[in-house]
């Protein structure tokens, strides 16, 4: 197997381990996100599948003394050294480096905004068990209970009647 070929495989198979595509699934709402996330991770396992079966593989050795009986020994010599003559270049990665910079920022600002994901989810799951709680409540609760949650609006409304404004 080429240097190349072997290191694609082992790169991809790397990163099929450190998937956690349960953990992922569980993040997903909706019904048709969840089947592109079922056509994502089909694909995924294909393509691993492929690269692990063709490119992991030695390419059978070339029998030459068949082909000398067969052919010739001049001819079969000549196409022997002409192939062992082939060298076949080693990949030069010139592109990752250009955009490693770039996928890097992209992860600080990835991490940011999950952050203030996080944060903004917290904040509206307190204020949504603040609105049930009242909701449960509403029906017993008197002025003062509420004016006491929410004192702001105790104060616009003694201002309103202060100042003799009701509203007409």
């Amino acid at each position: 197997m080429s240097g190349a070929g072997k290191k694609v495989v082992d790169v991809a198979f790397k990163a099929s381990k450190n998937i956690d595509w349960e953990a992922m699934a569980k993040l997903l709402v909706s019904d048709e996100a969840r089947k592109e996330f079922a056509t994502l991770r089909r694909t995924f396992d294909e393509v691993n599948s492929t690269l692990q079966t063709k490119f992991s593989q030695e390419p059978e050795p070339i029998d030459w003394e068949y082909y000398r009986k067969g052919i010739g020994s001049r001819l079969v010599d000549m196409y022997k050294e002409t192939y062992e003559s082939v060298e076949i270049p080693k990949f030069v990665d010139t592109v990752t480096p250009q955009y490693k910079p770039k996928f890097d920022a992209l992860l600080v600002e990835l991490k940011e905004s999950e952050e203030k994901s996080f944060k903004e989810s917290e904040r509206l799951e307190k204020e949504i068990a603040e609105v049930q709680e009242l909701k449960q409540k509403i029906s017993t609760m008197t002025a003062d209970e509420y004016f006491e949650k929410h004192p702001e609006l105790k104060k616009k409304f003694d201002d309103e009647i202060r100042n003799d404004n009701w509203g007409y």
